[in-house]
């Protein structure tokens, strides 16, 4: 096994549709390659009039969504981040880590994780079940996720190639592990 291997990584990104698309793609290509890729990808939807468009996480697999940002009405200046369906989804992600999968993608450590709550349960889970985390941080955020990941991940930047590369190294150096116990 690689000494310096991170079981979690985080890749940093100014604008959100670009940490999207680049998740989306690198879970795709892992799946083209026999990879058992589980978790979420974030969507977002413009509406006209509303003081936020529809925020969604996705599931990977089954394309499930949730709703997870609840608009506070047309004169509001942003909206809020819904617990409760935040909750909704960190049951789902913990549920489907019992699939054992290969990879887990959760489409950011945000606000609701470096408070605590969000899916921080589901980074949590995962790390304690040896399944490498995937995510995306904001650089404001840097500093929460610094903490939480307590230097068990490594930085990656915003390069398919750099992606895919720790990825797959990762999936290899769990099967290694596992396959050694």
């Amino acid at each position: 096994m690689t000494q310096n291997f991170a079981q979690l990584a985080a890749i940093e990104f100014a604008q959100d549709e670009a940490a999207d698309a680049l998740l989306e793609d690198v879970a795709r290509q892992l799946q083209k390659r026999g990879i058992k890729v589980a978790g979420l990808i974030q969507r977002a939807q413009s509406e006209e009039g509303r003081c936020c468009g529809a925020v969604y996480v996705e599931d990977i697999v089954s394309a499930k969504r949730w709703q997870i940002m609840q608009p506070l009405g047309q004169h509001s200046r942003g909206c809020r981040l819904n617990p409760q369906e935040m909750a909704n989804v960190s049951v789902w992600a913990l549920n489907e880590l019992q699939k054992k999968p290969d990879i887990l993608f959760l489409n950011r450590f945000g606000k609701g994780e470096a408070e605590g709550g969000g899916l921080r349960s589901v980074f949590e889970a995962a790390s304690l079940d040896g399944i490498p985390v995937l995510t995306s941080v904001k650089e404001n955020y840097r500093p929460a996720w610094d903490d939480f990941a307590a230097g068990l991940s490594v930085s990656l930047s915003p390069e398919l190639s750099d992606v895919l590369s720790w990825c797959m190294t990762a999936v290899e150096e769990i099967r290694l592990k596992t396959s050694a116990a």
